[in-house]
């Protein structure tokens, strides 16, 4: 079965973002409290986007996981934050719950 395109245009967004992420703090702040986390964290958005990319399953929830933590995150910070990754997490959830991603992801091998 051909791959969804809001799963390869998603996968793809999450790679980058986590890349991105990665190596932003890495570079610019390689010496903050809690940098180690922040990089696993960086780096599960990697994972997920990849294995999106190959029809994982999981990789699905995993992003959604993801995203949701975010909005955690970011309710200690600014409400424009906040509601930026909860806009993201709606549609992000939209795309990758619809009943084509599903069908795709249960096609494709685990």
């Amino acid at each position: 079965m051909k791959r969804p395109l809001p799963v390869t245009i998603l996968g793809c967004l999450f790679i980058v973002a986590g890349l991105v992420g990665l190596v932003y703090h890495l570079t610019e702040r390689p010496l903050e409290h809690g940098i180690v986390l922040v990089s696993f964290v960086r780096l599960l958005a990697v994972v997920g986007g990849i294995f999106l990319l190959l029809g994982h399953g999981w990789a699905r929830w995993l992003l959604i996981a993801w995203l949701a933590f975010h909005v955690g995150v970011s309710a200690f910070q600014l409400l424009s934050e906040t509601l930026a990754h909860l806009a993201l997490l709606v549609v992000t959830g939209y795309f990758l719950l619809r009943p084509s991603t599903t069908k795709y992801l249960q096609a494709a091998p685990e």
